[in-house]
Order: structure tokens, then sequence, then C-alpha cells
């Protein structure tokens, strides 16, 4: 059956046909990642965007056309790096949304940077290689509102919080790994330990449940559903995991039960709801098998060694 998947999985998206050959069949195939801005929904993606190198209306309106969440989508699919028109589109960003606080926007009534936003942006301007100096005010806000718990909550600074959130964390652990990935290195050994305790403060709560009461935190939590935008959920945390090459730890089991549980007959997993908004167009529907939740699991199982048939 196993097969059959991978070949199901190679009639996807140029996108999911690389991480495909990438993640599962550890081949690195530099010409699909070449096609992925030029056919499929990377293509798509990129006839989207606005004469003024903004997509949507501005940086983070409308979700999820906003040119935020596009570029996040864009950098999950993982294409080359270097497209200019992507890079002139961050280094905008970069001179245009910054806040008094360093942090990028989006800005209103409160005029305070979002972790969770922030987080994101870091993850997909550190992948297109924005310049190491633009990036230090970011690094400096993010790291300026590390909660005492170890990991972040985007209430922090704006309405006041005292215990952290898995949404803002995993949004940050994110952003830090791409930008170490890159080759970044200011203020890497803070960014470092701040990594280890948003990873320790995920594994505290075994990735969705109560350090205090063993209860679900939130069902939503369990939910596969991609794209994710910016909230959190098992899935996304075992990504993450698995793209840094964190160890297995015991406190993951009961999430990766919860995985095991959700495969279908067929071997696939289902995409299991959408996050409700405006989109460009739609990557795969919601309760049909999804390639990307399927490929995403199967290289969650294959770092931590597990059987997709346990």
């Amino acid at each position: 059956m196993q097969d059959s998947i991978i070949d199901w999985l190679l009639e996807g998206d140029i996108s999911i046909q690389y991480q495909t050959h990438r993640d599962l069949l550890d081949a690195e195939r530099p010409d699909l990642q070449a096609r992925i801005l030029n056919e499929g929904w990377g293509a798509e993606f990129m006839t989207k965007q606005n004469p003024n190198g903004h997509w949507g209306q501005r940086f983070y309106q409308p979700k999820w056309i906003s040119t935020h969440y596009t570029l996040l989508d864009l950098k999950n699919l993982n294409p080359v790096q270097d497209d200019q028109r992507i890079q002139d589109t961050v280094k905008m960003l970069l001179k245009e949304e910054k806040g008094p606080d360093g942090g990028v926007g989006p800005f209103g009534e409160i005029q305070a940077s979002d972790v969770c936003v922030n987080g994101m942006f870091l993850n997909y301007a550190s992948y297109f290689k924005a310049d190491e100096d633009e990036l230090k005010s970011i690094i400096d806000f993010v790291l300026s509102q590390l909660m005492p718990d170890g990991g972040f909550n985007c209430r922090s600074n704006r309405s006041g919080a005292h215990h952290s959130s898995l949404h803002s964390t995993i949004s940050i652990l994110e952003g830090i790994t791409e930008y170490w990935e890159n080759g970044y290195t200011y203020r890497l050994d803070e960014l470092e330990q701040a990594r280890q305790s948003s990873i320790e403060f995920m594994l505290q709560h075994q990735l969705f449940l109560s350090d205090k009461t063993g209860e679900i935190i939130k069902k939503d939590f369990l939910k596969l559903v991609y794209p994710y935008r910016w909230k959190y959920d098992i899935l996304r945390a075992l990504d993450y995991s698995q793209r840094a090459r964190v160890p297995w730890d015991s406190r993951m089991e009961k999430a990766i039960e919860v995985l095991q549980e959700k495969r279908k007959k067929n071997g696939l997993w289902n995409n299991q709801a959408k996050h409700p908004g405006q989109v460009h167009f739609e990557m795969e529907k919601a309760g049909k098998p999804g390639r990307w939740n399927t490929l995403r699991v199967l290289r969650v199982l294959k770092h931590f060694g597990i059987s997709p048939e346990n």
C-alpha cells in the first residue's frame, strides 16, 4: 500500500511532488523545485500578485488573501528562495510595516506588534533571504516577548497574558528555525534558548492536553487542517518537530496515536476542515483525502521511525 500512496502523492501538485521526493524518498530534486512558481499552485499564487507587490488589499487584509498569508502559503510550497518578485515584496514590508517596537504589523488602534504575525513573518522572510540587518529589530522584539513559562502569547504585549499560547509558540518556533537554517547569526544563542524552552512548553502539554487537568485544551487542536494559517494543531506541531529534527519524546505519544487513528482504510489522511475566510483558490477540499496532510503525517512518522501501519 505504501508504494501506491507514494504514487498518489506524486500525481499531485509540483510542490507535493518535490517534498515527497525530498522527505519520503530521500531524493533531492532541484529540477522540481525550480518549477514550483511556474506551474500549479505556485504559479496561481503568483498570478494574483498586484502591480504594487502586494496580494489582496495590503499586508494583512483580507484573510486569507493578504500579502502576509500569501507569502506564508508560498513559503510552505518550498519554491526556490531567490525569486526576485517575492524578495522585493519582503523588502518592501520590512521598509513599510515596522512599528515603534521593531516588529511588523498589523497596526490598528493598538500600536503594538503581534507576536504570532512576527513569528510567521520571520519564517517566510528568512526563507526568502531577507537582509539580516533588517531582521534584527524583529529578533529583538520576539525575544522581548518570551514568557516565564517558556513560550509566547500574542496578547502578552497587547491585552496582557499570564500563560503562553500554543498558537503563538508554534509560529515563533517555525520562525526561529527558518532563521537558523538560513544562516542568520544575530542573537542566535538566545533564540536557541527560546526555541528549547518553547519546545518544552509544548511537550509539557503533550502537544494538546492541559498540564493542570490532563483534559484536551481545545478539540480543534486535533483537527488536521491545511493551510493551517495562524492556528495550532497537533500535526503542525509534529511536522515542525520533524523539520527541526527534534528527537523523540514520550510526551508526543498521545498525539501520534491520534494521527494514526485518523488514517483512513485507503491509507490516506483527510483534510478535515478549513479555516473560514477568503482564499485565492482552494488547494484541497475539506473532508476529502488530502495530499498535504498525508505527506506531512508520513514524514512525521518517518522522522520518528514509526510505521504508518501501527
